[in-house]
């Protein structure tokens, strides 16, 4: 089996852990964390073993094994690039850099070395995801004419985010989250799924803006309100929003010819996807207000019960690499997913106040669906 280890004990990586209790592909060896207390207690509640150095557990992993990064964002590329240069695959937690820069320095570093880097989130590999995939596949809407996707997590400043614990006792990490900022913390979430649908996605026009900085604890905080227009080599539209502002909204609704397919919630891998007909009643244009549910025909993955404000499976990413390396093929989780992904939310988070299209410089072919999402049932 693969060898799989955790960098980084953190409030994610429970999150993880949870996901991972429903069955691997891979044998997890392991646990580091530069934070002896945090790596204690997360080991002991997961039954894991712990490792004294980074270094150390890049040995236990060896050459060809994956390492799992789930630290900071500040230091996904150091973490990254020590991975690869261990011989590793790498997994991280979003964004894979927080710079175009050093996501394509890490790029280069696995391409040269042979070795799979990818980013999360892997929410795209999950069922609803899917299935919308399958229904763009088989027509159901007809052509595809806009996208609304929407990431609005309620008035956060307002949360008791302090209470927010994971299961092994780690505090959720609201510096990280603020001076990261919503955008590239979040926007993936759907990006992902769009891209794997219709592929590149060529220019950006959008807006940031810090609107709640002051009452935020820290001193550096990000944009906290992102609005992006994205244009998609295969013709397709999107406007995709992404705050800590606006009320609690994380629906998607894809428009076609013949009408709309609709879920309302990216962060639920079992999220019911609906198609509403269109239809001329008398003189009113209107959507079916019965909807028509679309299911894939089999089982699909693993499901792992709502936890937060999430009900996803965190290892479906990993397991993907696990599988791809086994089966030796291309994983879906891929460098130009991974690459794509980061230039394009840095190019919405970074667009404060500017005006005018952003060309992308960087691409990703639509990807091969799983084995159990090929049509609807």
């Amino acid at each position: 089996m693969i060898k799989v280890g955790i960098i980084g004990t953190g409030f994610v990586a429970d999150l993880y852990m949870r996901s991972i209790q429903l069955g691997t592909n891979f044998e997890l060896v392991g646990a580091f964390d530069r934070r002896p207390e945090r790596l204690a207690q997360f080991c002991a509640f997961w039954k894991q073993p712990a490792f004294t150095s980074q270094d150390e557990l890049l040995s236990a992993i060896g050459p060809g094994g994956i390492v799992l990064n789930l630290t900071n964002p500040s230091s996904h590329f150091e973490i990254g690039m020590a991975g690869l240069e261990a011989g590793c695959h790498v997994y991280t937690e979003k964004p894979l850099a927080t710079t175009l820069k050093d996501a394509k320095t890490l790029c280069d570093q696995a391409r040269e070395s042979n070795l799979m880097l990818a980013s999360a989130p892997c929410s795209f590999l999950g069922e609803a995801a899917q299935t919308v995939g399958a229904a763009i596949r088989e027509n159901v809407a007809g052509k595809v004419r806009a996208i609304y996707a929407e990431l609005d997590d309620g008035f956060i400043p307002q949360a008791r985010y302090a209470d927010w614990i994971s299961e092994s006792g780690a505090p959720w990490p609201a510096g990280d989250e603020f001076e990261v900022g919503c955008t590239l913390e979040h926007a993936g979430y759907y990006l992902t799924w769009l891209i794997s649908i219709f592929g590149s996605i060529r220019s950006v026009v959008a807006a940031s803006s810090r609107q709640v900085c002051d009452l935020l604890p820290v001193d550096a905080p990000a944009p906290d309100f992102s609005v992006a227009t994205l244009f998609f080599e295969s013709g397709v539209v999107a406007r995709l929003t992404c705050t800590i502002i606006g009320p609690h909204n994380h629906s998607l609704r894809i428009v076609g010819d013949r009408g709309v397919i609709e879920l309302d919630e990216a962060w639920n891998n079992t999220a019911k996807v609906r198609f509403r007909r269109r239809f001329n009643l008398r003189r009113r244009l209107m959507e079916s207000p019965i909807a028509k549910r679309l299911k894939l025909p089999g089982e699909t993955h693993p499901k792992v019960g709502r936890w937060g404000s999430a009900s996803m499976n965190f290892a479906l990413g990993v397991t993907e690499l696990a599988d791809a390396l086994v089966e030796k093929r291309a994983s879906r989780m891929s460098i130009d997913l991974a690459l794509h992904l980061t230039e394009v939310t840095l190019a919405i988070q970074d667009s404060e106040e500017t005006t005018g299209a952003q060309r992308m410089t960087t691409r990703c072919d639509p990807l091969e669906p799983m084995p159990w999402a090929q049509k609807l049932g």
